[in-house]
Order: structure tokens, then C-alpha cells, then sequence
């Protein structure tokens, strides 16, 4: 497994930003070790761009790219599910329109990356939350 870079931004309520970097060997056990710090200093999930299935999606925040893995983190935990469906529910929630290859593009990123199981021909594609990955959103770059 490559040597991988997450950093993690967080502002308190007086706006002063707090940044983390974690680079390495990054594991589910020392990313969550890396969110139980980020708790202590004042963040907590909710706040930021984290998406739990009750909340609405933030719409101003966040890059499309992470629009993209909230709409999958709230409506499609569990399920297999297509770009169009993607496309759909994006549109519907973010009132905000996207390209089907825009979609296409990023969940054959998150599968390269590891975030999503993908199955079927290249016409019929489908696509699930790999298991392992944490319901927080974080920053990754591959170094």
C-alpha cells in the first residue's frame, strides 16, 4: 500500500482554522485516532463536511467531488447503485446540475482509490461503499 497523505481543516466557532496531517501507512484504526483528535479540539462530527445519514447536504462547502461522496455516504450506504442514480439524487438534493460523465468520472476515482466496489460491464456498471471505508469525509492525496 502506497504512502498516503490525509489533512484534515477544521474552524472553531471564532473562525480560527485548525489544520492536521497525518502521512503514511493511513489504516481505518489511525484515521478514526486522527478523528477522535480532531473531537477533542473542538470538532465534532456534523460541523464541518461531515455527512451522517440525518443531515443535509452542505451546498457552498464542499468541492463537487465531495458533494458526490456525501450524496453516496447519505442515500446509498449500503446499496449498489449507477451514475444515473448518482446523477439523480445529486440534482434532486443539491438543486444543481451535473454532468452523467462528471459522475462517471469521480466514482471511478473512488473505486481506484479504493472507496467503492465496482461490478459489471462497461455499460452497466455498478457500484458500492467498499467496507472499510469510515462514514467521515477526509481529504486524501495518493503521494
Amino acid at each position: 500500500m502506497p504512502a498516503r497523505k490525509i489533512r484534515v481543516e477544521l474552524f472553531d466557532s471564532d473562525g480560527n482554522r485548525y489544520t492536521i496531517a497525518f502521512e503514511g501507512q493511513v489504516t481505518r484504526e489511525k484515521a478514526l485516532r486522527l478523528l477522535d483528535l480532531v473531537e477533542l479540539l473542538g470538532g465534532a462530527p456534523g460541523e464541518g463536511p461531515t455527512v451522517s445519514a440525518g443531515t443535509a447536504l452542505p451546498n457552498k462547502v464542499l468541492s463537487r467531488f465531495e458533494k458526490v461522496q456525501a450524496v453516496i455516504q447519505k442515500n446509498f450506504p449500503l446499496i449498489w447503485f449507477s451514475s444515473k442514480d448518482i446523477q439523480s439524487v445529486y440534482e434532486q438534493e443539491l438543486k444543481d446540475p451535473v454532468g452523467l460523465s462528471t459522475v462517471s468520472t469521480y466514482l471511478s476515482r473512488m473505486a481506484t482509490k479504493g472507496m467503492l466496489l465496482r461490478t459489471g460491464g462497461p455499460s452497466s456498471l455498478k457500484y458500492k461503499t467498499a467496507p472499510n471505508l469510515s462514514q467521515a469525509t477526509i481529504r486524501q492525496r495518493i503521494k
